[in-house]
């Protein structure tokens, strides 16, 4: 092993803010030392001396990151090193490209040799060797200043803290929230028949969401229908109630509507029943004063919750009936502790008596404000249990008691956990807020994201997609995020409080926009945009956002929440696109997506009547591992998607055609809605010679008995897989073999769902 390899291995296993982009840097140098580039010996003389000296700047820079306020003059020098990682990184990315292009030409070796000369892109790179060297003895010099103990990250699986999800899934054993909830109880107990309104008001980690939540839990059987949604700070009102309609089970119009349509659709549903409705996090009155229209008063007892941290929201909403505003309160001093030491030792008479005192502290600098005490309490848990380390805890949390809390205690108190996250779940954690406000998000599907960002590391285990659902387990277990049941009771989801969001603009990790104001702000700023999500406007006019191109040409990961298009070829260093869209005549035009040589993930989230329209090959999209489409399918599928060797998750769109070739498609775990109906007997074959496909999801209306012959021989061979779902669509004789396929090796089968039977 050479010795720039054992370096790239020694620092490339810890996944950070400021160190994520500098691992795949180390790599790709490493990459340009091996035996392709051999003829070209300055690039690897070059590439020899970078390593040496970017894995030097890694170990300052992680040094750096533990760091709560490092000095300003050495924060600058961390800041210019990260941007010009990311330079140096595209300027390779492009130098690779432009070299594999040419691998199949005859001659290649000699001719590309002389051309790299005149390259910009070989320049660029002999252009930073002085500037680094610099660097590199000023990080150097800079890193003897502080004596840090080096970070060791944990090993092994970590499963969720069953304490934990007891604090978030069983509401009515909170302390303190019985209180609460017996005395609303006549809210919902009135025999008033017109509609009420409660409105719940207090400051943001009071337990609002919560209390709310378990009255609608409670009582949501006396009513005809329900539901529960969050609105927060900039919301497009359309996609909203769009949201309120799904969660009412309204059967939804596939033709465009407008706002006024929206809300009289859901009048006209919820005039024929009593209903149940929560409006959680509510901030403006404008907004309440368009969603308000959609909750008709037809004398027969529905109700609506309304929780917000505006006084004057919680009374409009109550038409200014104080009796129908109930404000929250801090835990008392009996309650605070109890939820404290449940918390931390499991029991509420387990803390040891010489940390009696510190405790006490603790709790009182945390005002009795809920979220406070169960994130501090999760920090405390993870932690050594002895007397320093505590009181290093309670000196960093500052002076003063909280008796009035304020929304910079909270901050402090919030920072302080994100500063003892380790570092490889930093990133993790400030990648959340590529998502919206108060969004409930999948968990598989931000562990891909993680996975497809580099942020998951293999020094954690082989399985990437293990190792992340671990990371996930343990932000929850540090309370840093919430986990989210689904209706079976599995915790499939979470949320994070919009307090901790507030750190996700850190080292420019990534930024967010959902107005004009916010792109001009964006545009302005002193460093480049390299991960963006991009909203919509609170004004519901989602095309109005003028994109300047420069913003965009540095994006690596972008999530696009507009009803329009992206300008594809702006994104020449694109790694991660998601595409969200609820306009349901717009063609999604991706015909360009071929030419982004950089991703990774595609995400494509649209209704049933819009249409994708795919380019005629995707051979270009060599790195790609992840291909989700949802929604209808415009032109032809290109079907050279099964040369594509990364390719690990596939999700087919409406209308896709057999996958002629689908056996070649060997590096795949995940393979849904694949069409019965459209695939032949020898694609359905094919199916089991995927050996590493863990989960299928089949579908296709009306399937032969032949065809069913054929899965239950082949699937049958499939292993590995954890999980098998025929959809409702799909009409089977139940006279045929399917039944066999229980007999099949299915060792480590966890959830089979076989509806047609």
């Amino acid at each position: 092993m050479t010795q720039e390899i054992y370096l790239w291995e020694m620092v490339g296993g810890v996944v950070s803010v400021v160190t994520g982009v500098m691992n795949p840097l180390i790599r790709k140098l490493t990459a340009l030392m091996g035996d392709e580039y051999k003829k070209l010996k300055g690039v690897r003389r070059q590439a020899s001396f970078l390593v040496k000296e970017f894995s030097a700047m890694n170990t300052a820079l992680q040094m750096l990151e533990v760091m709560d306020e490092p000095d300003p003059a050495v924060k600058d020098w961390g800041d210019h090193v990260r941007e010009m990682s990311y330079d140096m990184e595209n300027c390779i990315d492009d130098f690779m490209r432009h070299f594999g292009r040419e691998d199949a030409k005859e001659g290649f070796i000699k001719k590309t040799t002389r051309r790299l000369k005149k390259l910009r892109h070989r320049h660029q790179i002999a252009a930073r060797i002085e500037e680094l060297k610099t660097l590199a003895i000023e990080a150097n010099a800079r890193q003897e200043r502080y004596k840090i103990n080096n970070w060791k990250p944990s090993s092994g699986p970590v499963a969720v803290d069953p304490r934990l999800r007891a604090v978030y899934q069983e509401g009515a054993s909170l302390v303190g929230i019985d209180g609460p909830t017996e005395e609303l109880a006549s809210f919902f107990m009135n025999t008033q028949m017109k509609l009420k309104v409660l409105s719940i008001v207090g400051f943001g980690g009071l337990g609002k969401t919560t209390l709310a939540k378990l009255l609608h839990d409670k009582f949501r059987e006396k009513f005809h229908c329900e539901a529960f949604f969050s609105v927060s700070q900039k919301p497009d009102i359309k996609v909203l109630l769009n949201r309120l309609e799904a969660k009412l089970d309204m059967t939804q119009s596939f033709h465009a509507r407008g706002l006024e349509d929206v809300i009289e659709d859901i009048r006209k549903h919820l005039k024929v029943n009593r209903y149940l409705i929560v409006v959680d996090d509510l901030w403006d009155q404008s907004v309440w004063n368009v969603i308000s229209r959609a909750f008709p008063n037809e004398g027969n007892g529905s109700r609506l919750i309304v929780t917000t941290r505006v006084e004057g929201v919680a009374a409009m909403a109550c038409h200014n009936d104080q009796e129908c505003i109930y404000r929250m309160k801090p835990l008392n001093e009996q309650h605070s502790r109890m939820l404290f030491f449940d918390r931390v030792f499991g029991s509420r008479d387990g803390c040891p008596s010489y940390l009696e005192e510190v405790s006490a502290d603790i709790l009182k600098k945390c005002g009795g404000l809920p979220l406070a005490i169960i994130t501090i309490a999760s920090l405390l848990a993870s932690q050594e249990g002895s007397w320093g380390v505590w009181d290093n805890i309670r000196s960093s949390l500052g002076a003063r008691s909280t008796v009035n809390p304020t929304l910079e205690d909270m901050k402090n108190i919030l920072n302080l956990s994100y500063m003892h996250l380790p570092l490889h779940l930093r990133a993790c954690f400030l990648y959340l807020g590529m998502f919206s406000e108060d969004e409930k998000i999948k968990m598989s599907v931000l562990i891909r994201k993680w996975v497809a960002e580099g942020l998951v590391s293999r020094m954690h285990g082989t399985d990437l997609i293990d190792v992340g659902r671990s990371y996930f387990h343990e932000l929850i277990n540090r309370s840093m995020i919430q986990p989210v049941t689904n209706y079976k009771g599995e915790m499939k989801y979470c949320r994070v409080h919009d307090l901790i969001l507030s750190k996700c603009a850190k080292d420019n990790f990534l930024s967010v926009a959902s107005s004009s104001e916010d792109i001009t702000r964006l545009q302005c700023c002193k460093y480049k945009v390299h991960r963006l999500s991009l909203r919509s406007m609170a004004s519901g006019a989602t095309n109005g956002l003028n994109v300047d191109a420069s913003l965009l040409t540095q994006v690596r990961s972008c999530a696009w929440a507009r009803n329009s298009t992206p300008p594809l070829l702006l994104f020449k260093y694109l790694r991660v696109l998601t595409l969200e869209d609820d306009n349901n005549d717009l063609t999604i035009d991706l015909t360009t997506i071929n030419q982004l040589f950089q991703l990774r993930y595609l995400r494509v989230e649209a209704p049933y009547a819009s249409r994708i329209e795919l380019p005629c090959a995707l051979k270009g999209l060599v790195y790609l591992e992840k291909l989700y489409l949802d929604g209808g399918l415009k032109n032809n599928f290109p079907l050279d998607i099964i040369h594509l060797p990364r390719m690990s998750y596939l999700r087919l769109p409406r209308g896709a055609p057999a996958i002629q070739g689908v056996e070649n498609m060997k590096s795949l775990r995940t393979l849904l809605q694949f069409d019965l109906r459209k695939n032949s007997v020898k694609e359905i074959r094919g199916l089991g010679e995927l050996t590493n496909l863990r989960e299928l999801k089949l579908c296709g209306g009306d399937v032969e008995t032949s065809k069913i012959e054929a899965l239950v021989s082949y699937v049958g061979k499939l292993s590995n897989l954890k999980y098998l779902k025929m959809t409702r669509d799909l009409v089977i004789d139940r006279s045929n073999q399917l039944g066999l396929l229980s007999s099949g090796p299915f060792e480590h089968i966890e959830k089979l769902m076989l509806y047609p039977c």
